[in-house]
């Protein structure tokens, strides 16, 4: 479906010309209400005409959008906030996109040169963006761009005053991300090559004629989308093509001792490993950066100083002295209220009536989350201390991945043994990984087989192998939209609730313990977002069934915070549900290269069983969920029941009622009671090619594929429902 903008409004700095004015053109073309900055100025700065921004304005008004020019600076930048307020009553995007060039060599350099150019660009930046911030709070939305360039990220002769200016922004665009994101205030950066007035000075005419305004435009249009989750990014862009920027740092190397002074002499010894890039580390955050300076400090205080080095690993690990090695057996007895308590760890609640089978034990189908098999294993991950061969520092252990395989559903009380074996070591220069091969049995039988992998931070470097035969591998999901996609709040006391299962690092409930980490706060356990996503699949695609699940493979990415929102995203192939864990406020991955594999039997997504799988049913059940989250509003806008008859091979085989007169909205299977307002009868098949957006509904309407009773004219409302399915 295509993204509109209809109802926001749009400033667009330096919009006379260039790329400014293609922004603006593509806003008020996509239904956006505009307002058309420029002063008129000449590329150094001087002089101010309105002539630009009146062209600029006739041209979307001619073009049937709604546009209002403004002619004042950037440094006035309440002046420009209080245009589109007095205009259009709102601001809901702000694209900083105003500049000016006064190029010199830096020994020629002015202040003027240096202080016209900060003002117009960074400082010109911040005021406007100020002047919009608290309403874009106030109003819980904002989408903000700050315009860089390739001068700013590398360099560039002549440039210095530029240069600067613009990788400040960027930082200016970062902090924005960080203050904003909980208000639904997003701020990316775009270093654009396009031919404009700036860089007609610093580039051959052919070139600036490839390289148009047009082809930056999307991207800008995309970041500043509702629905487009994107926040504190860099990205290059030209001709066609966009790329995404991060920040890359080498491993480094600690050139102190404890206890001894620090020379520029150990500097130089050190230089090429300092310097080396390989196994580089990619920090996105402050508390990442942080993070190794906390470490550094507990390295240099113990007595081996300098030797504790990430590379000096190698003289204290021997993998074959560690491979095929059995640790202790574990023994792990627990009761019905163990798995209730692990399945309300992992977001059960009794507000959802198909949970119950989960949290009473009176209950007819009383069953054990597929998940809990991790938690009589878990423990032995601290067996690895006193494994020969290896050196482990608990304090830079990191859980990477997990593979769980049931064979059999587990028993909702008992007692379990879990026998380990250090399956392989591999080397990967920043670090070393463990693999631990952990069967469970309950007598006799085995129950489950977990492998967890592990990864101990700064013990690579020993010369050790890469890979494992051995290890189960990850697998990445199609190359399509989701086929179902699953939100689900967690709790503020998520983490303290998910550690009573027998996870008690301090990090998951103590901020002092948390910050020495380097974050915020504490954080929520990787597998209790693990047991968020298999819940998910297990209610999409097997019906709570746990009988179904078969096995489970995850790499954990990124932390979740206790209160964000976990997204999943399902891909069905055959059994094998390919799954990508996302945090919905940031767009982060969580958990990635994921999948459930699921026995063989009878697939549903919602409600009762039915005789085959529909593509639609997917459709449908993403419906249900945004009517479940905006219900009321839609119930608002569209005012309008519609009925669904879904046929295959010439037969109805599915019908749906989506009431959007009433309460707060509802969608369900089967036919309204009453009279709908519009019915459509369309195949599956066909069903899903207009939903993808690859068949127009009204060429299928009239080739006679859709057929339609009732007031037709309702049917355009739809748009606001089914709209960006592709993307989900």
């Amino acid at each position: 479906m295509s993204l509109t903008f209809d109802g926001r409004v749009v400033l667009v700095t330096g919009a006379g010309g260039g790329l400014g004015r293609e922004y603006a053109l593509a806003f008020g073309e996509r239904g956006a209400a505009v307002i058309v900055n420029d002063l008129g100025g000449d590329i150094k700065g001087g002089g101010k005409s309105s002539a630009a921004a009146d062209r600029v304005v006739e041209e979307i008004k001619a073009k049937g959008g709604k546009a209002v020019a403004n002619y004042d600076s950037v440094e006035d930048g309440e002046k420009l906030i209080q245009t589109a307020l007095d205009a259009f009553g709102r601001i809901d995007i702000v694209i900083n996109n105003a500049g000016i060039l006064r190029d010199r060599s830096f020994g020629r350099t002015s202040d003027l040169d240096w202080d016209l150019i900060h003002r117009v660009h960074l400082r010109g930046s911040f005021l406007v963006t100020r002047a919009a911030w608290n309403h874009m709070k106030n109003q819980k939305f904002g989408r903000i761009i700050m315009t860089s360039s390739a001068a700013g990220i590398y360099g560039n002769f002549g440039q210095a005053n530029y240069s600067a200016a613009k990788l400040g922004a960027l930082g200016l665009s970062n902090t924005l991300a960080i203050e904003g994101q909980k208000y639904n205030i997003h701020c990316n950066t775009i270093a654009p090559t396009a031919g404009s007035r700036l860089t007609q000075t610093v580039m051959p005419p052919d070139l600036l004629e490839s390289l148009k305004a047009e082809y930056v435009a999307p991207l800008v249009l995309w970041l500043c989308h509702e629905d487009c989750q994107e926040n504190g990014s860099l990205f290059e862009v030209g001709a066609g093509w966009i790329g995404k920027l991060r920040w890359e740092r080498s491993l480094g190397r600690i050139v102190r001792q404890k206890n001894l002074s620090m020379t520029p002499e150990a500097v130089r010894d050190t230089w090429n490993e300092i310097c080396d890039f390989t196994d580089a580390g990619k920090p996105s955050s402050i508390q990442e950066s942080l993070q190794t300076l906390v470490d550094v400090l507990s390295r240099v205080d113990t007595e081996d100083g300098i030797k504790a080095n990430p590379t000096s690993a190698a003289v204290r690990i021997n993998p074959s002295d560690a491979v095929g090695r059995s640790l202790s057996e574990m023994s792990f007895t627990y009761t019905h209220m163990n798995t209730i308590l692990y399945a309300l760890g992992v977001g059960m609640s009794t507000k959802e009536p198909d949970h119950l089978k989960f949290l009473f034990e009176g209950h007819e189908n009383f069953s054990c989350l597929p998940t809990f098999g991790v938690i009589p294993a878990q423990g032995s991950m601290m067996g690895l201390g006193s494994v020969p061969g290896l050196d482990i520092d608990f304090t830079r252990l990191l859980h990477g991945e997990q593979y769980l395989e049931l064979f059999k559903p587990l028993p909702t009380s008992g007692t379990l043994t879990s026998k380990t074996t250090v399956a392989d070591v591999l080397d990967k220069g920043s670090g070393m990984i463990i693999l631990l091969d952990v069967h469970t049995y309950s007598g006799q039988e085995l129950v489950c087989y977990n492998q967890f992998s592990v990864f101990i931070v700064g013990a690579g470097g020993f010369g050790g192998k890469r890979t494992s035969e051995r290890a189960v591998a990850t697998a990445p999901p199609p190359n399509r939209p989701p086929d179902a996609v699953t939100v689900d709040q967690t709790s503020k006391d998520q983490a303290a609730l998910y550690r009573l299962s027998g996870d008690w690092n301090p990090l998951h409930i103590d901020p002092s313990f948390a910050a020495m980490g380097g974050f915020k706060s504490p954080i929520l356990h990787g597998l209790c977002s693990f047991g968020f996503a298999t819940r998910h699949v297990l209610k999409q695609y097997a019906d709570n069934d746990v009988s179904r699940f078969k096995s489970i493979k995850v790499r954990f990415v990124k932390p979740v915070y206790p209160g964000q929102s976990l997204q999943t995203e399902m891909w069905k192939e055959g059994n094998r549900i390919h799954i990508q864990c996302k945090v919905k406020e940031t767009g982060g991955v969580v958990l990635s290269g994921a999948y459930i594999d699921l026995h063989a039997g009878s697939s549903v997504s919602r409600g009762p069983p039915e005789k085959e799988e529909l593509q639609s049913d997917l459709v449908f059940a993403e419906i249900e969920r945004r009517i479940k989250d905006v219900g009321g509003e839609l119930v608002k806008k569209v005012n309008a029941v519609f009925g669904w008859e879904i046929t295959k091979d010439g037969e109805t085989v599915r019908r749906w009622t989506m009431d959007l007169k009433s309460g707060r909205g509802d969608l369900h299977r089967g036919a309204y009671k009453g009279k709908t307002d519009v019915t459509f009868t369309v195949p599956d098949e066909i069903f899903m090619e207009v939903v993808k957006g690859k068949l127009n509904p009204q060429k299928a309407f009239f080739a006679g594929k859709l057929k339609v009773r009732g007031n037709i004219m309702l049917s355009q409302k739809l748009e606001t429902i089914l709209k960006d399915y592709a993307k989900l």
